[in-house]
């Protein structure tokens, strides 16, 4: 092997490692708290139709309780408003405890004037989001569980007419799959709350299943039918720190006229602020308590029920998810205020800025600032406040009594709670009718606060700055120095709305005097989603800021913003690199599934080299040698850059149509455009850059066919090692062969297995078989090299010639012909060996994408001996058919064979049609490979 093929697949290696160490790693910490239930959980099963419990044995309903309340519920009769949990893939029905024990705390602070009734289903922990066959049961069953929790509640005087459900992960995708359903009423579920549920497409697409069930939810929410706008939908994602799904995948696909849905990620949410991993999400008690906040608000007081006004609900969902006002839910905004009392109380500021600490005693204060020779020179008045308990706490004034102000409107509904403080913003050109604005700064209770205020120019406060190319590798800096003594800044980031760009932003605050100050929060901005960051600071400090984006800038949208909220008198510098190993991290974090197909384009490519030098020499490479080879990207992405650009064209199109194949797949980079997350069909220019994405995927894939295949044949040595005791030494290249008459009874036999099972079962234990035959193999290499290491020369020789003895004999007495104990022999050995290492390897890429269908068929065995729907079973029968006929295979029948030529021809059209069509289908991979194997199983046997 050269050197340079293993320095250059080193270092592709240690790219992935980066990438991988960013993507698992590099984020902030868990900053989430942690949820404790105050009294032991009790889990209480409700019983169903006997029908329903036949139908689904492996599910159930149960309402969740802690000490007097569960006692209390234990005959079922309820009288809460009722919210059922859905848990994700291998979630547990368990998982609800932290919402249905923050909402017995809230009930009781409320002295029980209304509360919640928590149910949950246990789905049995199946693995839906790799297996699609259980979405619809599962629908299906939540349906029924529905209807069983409403009648619950029919000896009320006023029942709940419909359930809050609450979805984690493939929960989620589950509820919205409800009104998919033919016959289901949409009224009985009115608000659904999902938790990092990949709405906008699945993570890995390992069945067809699972992409039609995707295709039928997605349908019917982009319908625009009139019974799905008075459903709302929130969806929230757990941000960077989940790395199995993307908080972009968490937008909802929705018709563009609703206003009904919202997608937003963790990081946004008021007095939340933090990112959770896909577990978390569940149980973050910041989050977890702004959910149940919003649920006891959405609560209808005389009936003690969810409220079926879908206003209200959005209102409530925008309070307590988007921008929080710091007041009440519900205080009704009054037109005109009143103000009394004397006037020693009102100060006329006449500077620029206020700062204002309030003293320990108690008294009555406002600051009044004139806007008639404030509004050519300024566009907003900004405050913010620490500490302060008012919730009205800035006004208009619109008619004067000399110095003070008698009647004002309140302007304070536009403030916003952030991490340290509270601030509002008003613009002047919004304020025709007032000629003073207030500030109420009243120390009644002597609670110290502080006020900060200034008038700005929004435009002279807003900088631009160009962000570095992704390929500058950190090398290059985009700078800015902010020198001003104001309160609020804006730099407009450039350039920056890819997901595949990652920022490193490094703000540098320094301030001359040393005194107490406010911190300043940092707030990253991107305007097509609500996927909003927040970082505190405390002064002098140096801040370092990931700059990474959930989602791709759609058409017509703004850049992304960084807003500083500083402190006055002190300097910031801020300085934004590109971050390789993050950009690394992102190109996997949205393009990481896509390295199952280009790690088996690298295997087929080195046994492609493999059978060409089988043509030309007799003997196929060595594996290592193969791959180091393989690697030739401009093979592959050349073609299948030209059908993107042919299928610009036409009358192209109008060709690809009538051939009836499917749309082309690209790289899985989402975009939100007017709402509409539907894929394009095709290829557009704008798709163009990420050709060179493919290229660096390539390198990768290969660099894990490389590696993967070094350590696979290590693995093995060692396994035959374990394994030799218990074999007799063979020394021929048909140990671990199979005689024709077993092969012909084991593929019915096989085949009979995957019908009445599961397809999966078969092709692994088809797989099982193919690897004894290598590892008999291996020690039959081992064997030779022994005898022929320990063997004089001169004997040596003779066996050439050959003359045998009672040693040679004594080793291959369990294998059928006569040995030939030479160097010849050891390389036939040696030449099978490696062949079969490469089949070995492709082989594990259809039992690695079809172990879920294995999984679940195992852990649903007591239930079911059939895997019902059984992804695999279409393609297992030729597959396993296949593998059987190759285990016979050997480089002296195959050399000779006349489609050993067609079959090295067709490897390379092959990759091409595998990155083509399954990037974003992977199911398909399997598929693919059947070709190239029934061919080298045909050429093995004409």
């Amino acid at each position: 092997m050269k050197i340079a093929t293993v320095a250059f697949y080193g270092c592709a290696l240690g790219l992935l490692a980066m990438g991988l160490r960013e993507l698992l790693l590099g984020f902030e910490e868990n900053r989430c708290s942690m949820t404790y239930m105050f009294e032991y959980p009790e889990y209480r099963r409700v019983p169903l139709p006997r029908r329903v419990a036949q139908q689904y044995p492996g599910y159930g309903l149960y309402l969740y309780g802690e000490g007097l309340y569960a006692q209390e519920t234990r005959g079922l009769k309820l009288s809460g408003a009722p919210v059922l949990f859905l848990p994700g893939n291998a979630g547990s029905y368990k998982q609800a405890r932290s919402l249905g024990s923050v909402a017995l705390r809230k009930a009781e602070d409320i002295d029980n004037k209304f509360h919640l009734n928590v149910f949950t289903v246990d789905f049995n922990e199946e693995l839906v989001a790799l297996y699609g066959g259980s979405l619809r049961r599962q629908t299906h069953f939540l349906h029924e569980c529905i209807k069983a929790i409403l009648r619950l509640y029919k000896n009320q005087v006023q029942p709940p007419q419909s359930v809050v459900v609450v979805g984690h992960s493939m929960g989620g995708i589950v509820a919205r799959a409800l009104f998919a359903l033919p016959r289901f009423n949409p009224q009985l579920v009115s608000f659904i709350l999902t938790q990092a549920s990949p709405h906008h497409a699945p993570v890995l697409t390992l069945d067809a299943q699972l992409l039609d069930f995707y295709s039928t939810v997605r349908r019917r929410w982009c319908s625009g039918a009139d019974d799905l706008l008075n459903v709302t939908v929130l969806s929230v994602g757990g941000g960077h720190r989940d790395y199995q799904v993307r908080s972009g995948l968490t937008a909802l696909p929705c018709h563009s006229g609703d206003s009904n849905k919202l997608s937003l990620v963790a990081t946004a949410v008021p007095r939340t602020w933090v990112s959770t991993d896909h577990l978390s999400i569940v149980w973050c008690k910041e989050l977890v308590l702004a959910t149940v906040r919003a649920f006891f608000d959405l609560i209808d007081p005389s009936t003690r029920q969810f409220t079926d006004d879908p206003v209200q609900r959005m209102d409530v969902l925008r309070h307590h998810f988007i921008r929080h006002p710091v007041r009440l839910l519900g205080v009704q905004e009054d037109t005109s205020i009143t103000f009394s009392g004397s006037v020693e109380a009102w100060t006329e500021v006449n500077t620029l800025r206020l700062a204002y600490n309030s003293p320990k005693e108690p008294q009555v204060k406002y600051f009044l600032f004139a806007l008639s020779s404030r509004r050519k020179a300024y566009s907003h008045f900004h405050c913010r406040s620490s500490n302060l308990e008012m919730s009205s706490w800035l006004y208009g004034c619109t008619q004067m009594d000399g110095s003070m102000c008698v009647q004002a409107v309140d302007l304070s509904w536009g403030t916003e709670l952030l991490p340290a403080y509270k601030v509002v913003t008003v613009k002047l050109s919004d304020l025709s009718s007032i000629s003073h604005l207030v500030i109420g700064a009243s120390n009644l209770n002597g609670k110290q606060f502080s006020i900060e205020c200034e008038w700005l120019n929004q435009e002279a406060r807003t900088v631009s700055i160009p962000v570095p190319h992704v390929l500058s590798f950190g090398f290059t800096v985009s700078d800015v120095t902010l020198s001003s003594s104001g309160l609020f800044h804006t730099i407009e980031l450039q350039h920056f709305h890819q997901v595949y760009q990652a920022l490193r932003i490094t703000i540098v605050g320094q301030c001359k005097a040393a005194k107490e100050r406010l911190p300043s929060v940092y707030r990253l901005t991107v305007p097509w989603f609500r996927e909003d960051s927040f970082t505190t600071a405390s002064l002098p400090s140096v801040t370092e800021i990931a700059g990474m984006l959930h989602t791709s800038r759609p058409r017509n949208a703004s850049n992304v913003l960084l807003q500083l909220h500083t402190a006055p008198n002190c300097q910031y510098k801020v300085l934004v690199r590109t971050s390789f190993p993050k950009v690394l991290g992102q190109v996997l974090r949205f393009c990481g599934s896509t390295l199952p197909v280009y790690t088996t384009v690298a295997l087929l490519l080195a046994l492609e080299k493999q059978l060409q030098a089988l043509i030309r020499t007799g003997r196929p490479l060595e594996i290592s040698e193969a791959m180091g080879g393989a690697l030739l990207p401009i093979k592959v992405e050349i073609p299948v850059y030209l059908l993107h650009l042919l299928l610009r064209q036409s009358w192209f199109q109008v060709g690809w149509m009538t051939l009836w194949l499917p749309a082309m797949d690209g790289l899985p980079l989402s975009s939100l455009d007017d709402g509409d997350l539907e894929p394009v069909e095709w290829p557009t220019p704008a798709q163009d850059w990420t050709r060179l994405l493919s290229l660096v995927l390539c390198v990768l894939g290969a660099a894990v066919a490389f590696w993967g295949s070094a350590l696979f044949q290590l693995s093995l040595r060692l396994l035959s090692l374990l394994l030799a005791p218990l074999h007799r030494p063979c020394v021929s290249r048909d140990s671990g062969a199979l005689p024709p008459r077993i092969q012909l009874l084991l593929i019915p036999s096989l085949g009979l297995l995957g019908w009445t099972a599961c397809g999966a079962l078969a092709l692994t234990a088809s797989f099982l078989l193919y690897l004894y035959r290598v590892l008999r193999l291996q020690m039959s290499k081992r064997t030779l090299k022994n005898i022929l290491n320990l063997t004089p020369p001169q004997q040596s020789r003779g066996k050439e010639n050959g003359s045998g003895d009672a040693v040679g004999q004594s080793h291959s007495e369990e294998c059928n012909g006569t040995p030939m104990l030479s160097e010849s022999a050891l390389q036939e050995v040696t030449d099978d060996l490696q062949l079969h290492l490469s089949l070995l390897a492709v082989l594990t890429l259809p039992l690695m994408l079809s172990a879920p269908s294995l999984l679940h068929w195992a852990r649903s065995l007591r239930y079911s001996v059939k895997l019902d729907p059984d992804p695999c079973w279409p393609f297992a029968v030729p597959l396993l058919t296949s593998t059987v006929l190759l285990i016979n295979c050997n480089t002296l029948i195959l050399r000779r064979s006349k489609l050993l030529i067609l079959t090295s021809k067709f490897l390379l059209p092959l990759c091409i049609s595998m990155v083509t069509f399954s990037m974003l289908h992977l199911y398909r991979v399997t598929y693919f490979l059947f070709v190239p194997l029934a061919l080298l199983a045909l050429a093995c046997h004409l």
